[in-house]
């Protein structure tokens, strides 16, 4: 049982953004870049092993975005030409992201996940993770017109997705990794009224969308023993901003019917909603409660972490909570408004919380 753990990404240093600049613009060789990629690397198993964490990641400092992975590895898809989505803050504030969109038959170029994890098996004795997008996920990335050439109906683009993760995470499995982390942000689309509309316009029920993810991610994760699979679910995260809100009872099927051990939650603020939905979490999973925000720099008052995770177990027992922050720190590139230190103190606090409530 880990205790406190660490949702994936983390913000980039800024030369490693700058080595991503230059090897896209053919002024940094592979060997290079690579040789910058394995700096960052390390440097975030030092900073996540300095704050006392029992579960780490390499940060997908080798990604653009936490799905990079799937859209560099796999041939098909058009980097920017997808659905924009806009993301907003509290001042009302907004951005809209880019996002991939399938335009050609998937062919799997080569492993999504193999060289993260290898590398940092190497690079730790702590237990590490990885992280690797969902099918559900990847169903935003179908458009109706600009994906049908390749794929006329949705459901074909879907079944060959889910063959490409299957076999990354057999490949996972083979490589020694316990722990495989599944991103699922899309499923609390599935809360807000404007994104299912924009679901129905894309050509995808949202309802059946929901029955369709579950089907797909317990065909992901299959059945390997001695293997603990992960969910995340957050309401978005970019550049400090979020896209999505309400709380989790309108999807809390997926706590029921999903072969997941163990649901890591965003839960740092009202746009959660409560923790009464807990109470379909089946006896045998772990909830991790990301009450710590990775979207502020302000740390949190450790006495209000510890009552929060105290009303959290009137719905899963204490035994069966863990804590981490609400997101990464880096869902894109750019990174959350925080600064490195931030980042560290956070995770620090995470650490240090989690050894006062479970004394490990």
């Amino acid at each position: 049982m880990y205790r406190s753990d660490v949702v994936g990404s983390l913000l980039r240093p800024a030369y490693l953004k700058r080595a991503r600049e230059q090897h896209e613009a053919g002024e940094l060789t592979d060997a290079g870049f690579k040789q910058v990629e394995d700096r960052a690397v390390d440097e975030a198993v030092a900073m996540q092993t300095r704050a006392g964490l029992q579960m780490i990641t390499d940060g997908e400092m080798r990604r653009y975005a936490f799905y990079g992975h799937l859209v560099d590895a796999v041939e098909g898809f058009d980097k920017f030409g997808g659905w924009a989505i806009p993301f907003r803050n509290e001042k009302g504030e907004k951005l809209v992201l880019s996002r991939p969109v399938v335009v050609s038959r998937l062919k799997r170029k080569r492993p999504m996940c193999a060289e993260e994890f290898t590398y940092l098996r190497a690079r730790t004795k702590h237990p590490a993770k990885t992280t690797l997008i969902s099918a559900q996920q990847g169903a935003a990335y179908y458009d109706s017109e600009k994906s049908k050439a390749a794929y006329p109906k949705i459901d074909l683009y879907l079944a060959d997705l889910v063959d490409i993760l299957r076999e990354e995470v057999q490949e996972l499995i083979r490589l020694g990794c316990t722990y495989i982390q599944i991103d699922s942000p899309q499923y609390t689309a599935l809360l807000d009224p404007q994104l299912r509309e924009g679901y129905r316009q894309r050509g995808n029920d949202p309802d059946r969308l929901l029955d369709l993810s579950i089907e797909m991610d317990n065909a992901v994760v299959g059945n390997h023993a001695g293997v603990m699979f992960g969910l995340h679910l957050c309401r978005g995260n970019n550049q400090s901003k979020f896209y999505a809100e309400g709380d989790y009872g309108p999807i809390a099927k997926i706590f029921r019917q999903t072969r997941f051990d163990r649901f890591l939650l965003e839960y740092d603020d009202e746009r959660s909603g409560g923790f009464e939905p807990l109470r379909h979490v089946p006896d045998d999973r772990t909830v991790v409660l990301g009450l710590i925000s990775s979207k502020r720099p302000e740390l949190e008052d450790r006495g209000e972490l510890k009552s929060r995770i105290k009303a959290a177990a009137a719905y899963v027992p204490l035994e069966r909570l863990a804590l981490s922050p609400q997101c990464g720190f880096a869902s894109t590139m750019e990174g959350n408004l925080l600064t490195q230190e931030d980042q560290e103190a956070k995770l620090r606090l995470v650490a240090e919380v989690a050894r006062e409530v479970w004394g490990t």
